[in-house]
């Protein structure tokens, strides 16, 4: 059937908001205005971390960042749907996943003691190349649905990445750090000045990358970090 080209776009956006099937079985429907279905969504690993302040994130970073809280939403295990529902995200042109995640997890966060004083939300950025290629950064869009259901700022371009590094996929911490060492510069720290960050990305590995991006940020004056993810893996 045709559809005038305005027509077709509306129902290409809404396809992807509010997708026919799940975006992770691909087999039942959605719950209504979610992108999941009613047995994905209760079937993801969440961690619970945001109500622990001991949580295996935060020991991750004991001795290298000095960070108020840290949290990620879900376990990120290979195969397991956690991973599937990122893999959408990242290469499956699907930044509606980031938005909603973040939403979610977002409410959750601003009813936790260990978030309630954040005042603004700094994604990792990407290399613009990379970002052109893909056509968006999938952590800031993770950012931006935390801005919108905890009301405050997304400063998406807080961060630079000045080097196009190698993908991290298959390399140990040390191998991570040396990769991204210098790969992030900081652009405006005054906007910064005195404020408890929330430093997000898509999946926590070595945290080479956390580590580098929050050594940039915590030279600027007065400033707290604490770190959320999507998905934490383990080992």
């Amino acid at each position: 059937m045709y559809l005038h080209p305005i027509l077709e776009g509306i129902e290409q956006c809404f396809s992807l908001f509010y997708p026919k099937l799940c975006l992770v079985c691909e087999r039942k429907k959605p719950v209504r205005g979610e992108i999941l279905c009613f047995a994905c969504q209760h079937k993801l690993p969440t961690t619970n971390f945001h109500l622990d302040p001991e949580n295996a994130l935060m020991q991750r970073f004991w001795g290298r960042l000095p960070l108020q809280a840290a949290a990620s939403l879900f376990y990120f295990i290979k195969g397991g749907r956690a991973q599937q529902l990122i893999h959408q995200l990242k290469y499956n042109h699907k930044p509606a996943v980031g938005i909603q995640l973040g939403q979610s997890y977002g409410n959750r966060l601003k009813n936790s003691a260990l978030f309630q004083h954040l005042d603004c939300i700094v994604p990792v950025p990407l290399h613009p190349k990379k970002q052109h290629q893909r056509g968006y950064n999938q952590s800031e869009t993770f950012a931006q649905g935390l801005s919108t259901s905890m009301g405050i700022p997304c400063y998406a371009h807080a961060l630079e990445r000045g080097n196009f590094t190698q993908t991290q996929t298959r390399k140990g911490r040390l191998d991570r750090m040396k990769n991204v060492m210098e790969a992030f510069t900081l652009r405006d720290g005054k906007a910064l000045q005195g404020k408890h960050v929330l430093l997000v990305d898509d999946v926590i590995t070595t945290g080479a990358t956390l580590e580098a991006c929050g050594m940039q940020l915590l030279g600027v004056k007065d400033l707290t970090l604490s770190v959320a993810t999507i998905g934490f893996a383990s080992g």
